[in-house]
């Protein structure tokens, strides 16, 4: 009786035992994935914080607006898009967006073309899917304005854009050409169409561009001017000029940084009307807008270039993780006549991996000490 009473004991505590390491490695797969997939953005993203305008909005009696900027987040389709790349990357954008909203609370966002990964040439199906996850991913409250451009990969590169691309876009997000709060100015600009050989979807844009330059020019003008009449009033401010492609330059050489482009890369020259906008192009939108500010996306790197008259050009990283392991976006606190800019960091992809790997290590030992 004792030697069975003994035998029961020593089962009974072996079961004792595997239940605690059962617990015990529940509880670190539970803690690694809360800290990996949640806890991580609001520990980076908390970090950041709102640029400073350099004259106090409440001095001035200007209003600052908050604005995001983000670029390039390629969500997968249905051809390319394997289901575990598409999982990774879309939680990743989804948690750091969400997470950004809600600690940040941008009056507006933009994002700067290549929303989409096969825009270029998604099925009608495809293009519903595609649309269906954005709108789950980057949703937003009501009073957060989110405004779009388009990329390549979106309506495709000229030679692949026509009227149905850009009519399917158009009618998912608002083809408004100018946009104006605060007392401030943003063109957004189809730069895809820009290609300059008078095909009848790049003479509609830059005609676009023209209207939107003489309303710009008379917001300038002494009320009153003949030339203007009938026209809506628009903030006297010069506008900030956003859009997929850079303008014109020669390479990435001159941009430096953690998030610019590998040290290899960055004198390889671009090529125009792919990596860049043509010089032609370029000087058209320079003359034509007389912004005091550029940003742009596509590279999937960031540069800081000064154009003309010393108009700075700010190239906006990729936002995901399957373009880079550092990905970021930019905040900008806004008045009509001053701007301040600020650059916030997504975790970094390489540094989930090796929590990861560092807890399955974990786990092995714990699970080797036990037998």
């Amino acid at each position: 009786m004792a030697l069975v009473r003994l035998g029961f004991g020593r089962q009974h505590l072996c079961l004792l035992k595997r239940s605690f390491l059962l617990l015990k490695l529940t509880a670190v797969v539970f803690a690694v994935l809360l800290f990996c997939e949640f806890l991580i953005y609001y520990l980076v993203i908390f970090r950041c914080d709102w640029p400073e305008v350099k004259t106090a909005a409440h001095g001035s009696g200007q209003k600052t607006l908050k604005a995001m900027f983000l670029a390039d987040t390629h969500l997968l389709g249905e051809v390319r898009g394997h289901w575990l790349d598409k999982l990774r990357r879309e939680w990743q954008m989804e948690r750091a967006f969400q997470t950004a909203l809600w600690l940040l609370q941008p009056e507006v966002v933009f994002i700067l073309g290549d929303i989409f990964d096969e825009g270029k040439w998604s099925s009608s199906q495809g293009w519903a899917d595609d649309v269906r996850r954005f709108q789950k991913i980057f949703r937003h409250p009501q009073h957060v304005q989110l405004k779009v451009v388009a990329g390549n990969h979106d309506i495709g590169f000229h030679y692949q854009m026509s009227t149905y691309k850009i009519k399917r876009f158009e009618k998912v997000f608002n083809p408004e050409r100018l946009f104006s709060w605060k007392g401030i100015n943003f063109v957004l600009v189809n730069s895809v169409a820009l290609e300059g050989d008078g095909c009848h979807l790049c003479s509609e844009a830059e005609r676009e561009l023209i209207e939107i330059s003489h309303k710009l020019n008379c917001s300038r003008e002494e009320p009153g001017s003949s030339l203007c009449r009938g026209l809506q009033p628009l903030p006297g401010s010069a506008p900030v000029l956003l859009q997929h492609f850079p303008l014109y330059r020669s390479s990435d050489a001159n941009c430096s940084g953690e998030d610019a482009a590998p040290l290899e890369e960055r004198g390889i020259p671009f090529k125009e009307r792919y990596d860049v906008l043509s010089q032609e192009a370029s000087q058209k939108l320079l003359w034509w807008l007389r912004p005091r500010l550029i940003l742009s996306g596509h590279t999937h790197s960031a540069c800081e270039v000064l154009h003309g008259a010393g108009v700075p050009e700010i190239s906006v990283p990729s936002f995901s993780w399957r373009n880079r392991n550092n990905p970021s976006f930019i905040m900008g606190s806004m008045t009509p006549t001053e701007y301040a800019l600020a650059k916030c960091y997504l975790p970094y992809e390489d540094t989930v991996l090796v929590t990861y790997c560092v807890a399955a290590g974990f786990l092995v030992v714990l699970i080797l000490s036990w037998t």
